[in-house]
């Protein structure tokens, strides 16, 4: 069994048993040939043993190389030992030893896709040959890797031309506009009635610059008005005075005034036809 092609390798190691692997990795139970790929006798295990690879998530590190030495050789700069599954024995022999170059996927260029495992007199096109262990040769599949790119960011979506003109800002002040009377008005001589003419004010909210009003004009805007002269001293003797003149009807008062018993709609009724519905 080999590693999933296409993804970057981020672990490579080597498990006593295919059942000794923890979770998460994939042990390479099988040549390209069909046969078992215990690599144990060249490894140093009596018992056996087989390269396992993980693929899980590349956020981290990924394997850019791997290297199959002998025990004589020394560790090249920049390269770890392979973990092995379960913890390994200080007195075991190792005639070959596995190393791995971690690089953070951030920084990586090219990577490890795949390993497999065939005979040493198989030639496998495509694969780079990176050692032998007892009758068995290691292959690897390296190319790029692809950097994650941020997120496409949504297209806007258009607007309406009345969406455009809505706002959730308040507006910027308020404030206070007169309604002036119309120019027949101020031309006119005034009377001593009109003296004491009075002009309604409406306070208006400014909406923003280049920005339509969304007020309409009332319909007695800029039209004057002016007090019947009998509450005219009641006024200026203070808002007693004009309370004392209303009168509260009671609730008997208004049934009896606004009773209304169709006495005009039943005679009117009463003298139609027969025929007439």
């Amino acid at each position: 069994m080999a590693a999933a092609e296409g993804s970057p390798l981020t672990g490579v190691g080597w498990s006593a048993a295919p059942e000794a692997a923890p979770a998460g990795w994939t042990v390479i139970t099988g040549t390209v040939e069909g046969t078992a790929a215990n690599l144990g006798k060249g490894f140093g295990h009596k018992g056996g043993g087989y390269l396992c690879v993980s693929t899980g998530g590349a956020q981290g590190s990924v394997v850019t190389d791997v290297q199959v030495l002998s025990e004589r050789s020394p560790q090249p700069p920049g390269y770890t030992r392979v973990p092995e599954f379960p913890e390994p024995r200080a007195a075991a022999s190792r005639k070959k030893r596995v190393y791995v170059k971690l690089v953070p996927a951030a920084a990586a260029e090219t990577v490890v896709t795949e390993l497999k495992v065939s005979g040493k007199s198989k030639t496998l096109p495509g694969y780079l040959k990176i050692g032998e262990i007892g009758s068995f040769a290691i292959w690897c599949k390296k190319g790029p890797f692809l950097q994650p790119g941020p997120p496409p960011l949504p297209k806007p979506r258009p607007l309406s031309p009345h969406l455009r003109q809505l706002s959730l800002q308040p507006p910027d002040r308020y404030q206070t506009h007169p309604f002036k009377p119309p120019r027949s008005h101020l031309n006119r001589p005034r009377t001593g009635n009109q003296s004491r003419e009075r002009w309604c004010h409406l306070v208006v909210s400014a909406p923003p610059s280049g920005a339509p009003s969304p007020l309409l004009s009332p319909a007695m805007d800029g039209v004057p008005f002016t007090l019947h002269p009998k509450f005219e001293p009641k006024l200026s003797s203070g808002n007693n005075a004009l309370l004392a003149d209303l009168s509260v009807k009671s609730l008997a008062d208004i049934e009896r005034e606004y009773n209304y018993t169709f006495v005009v709609e039943r005679t009117a009724a009463a003298r139609l036809p027969p025929g007439v519905s």
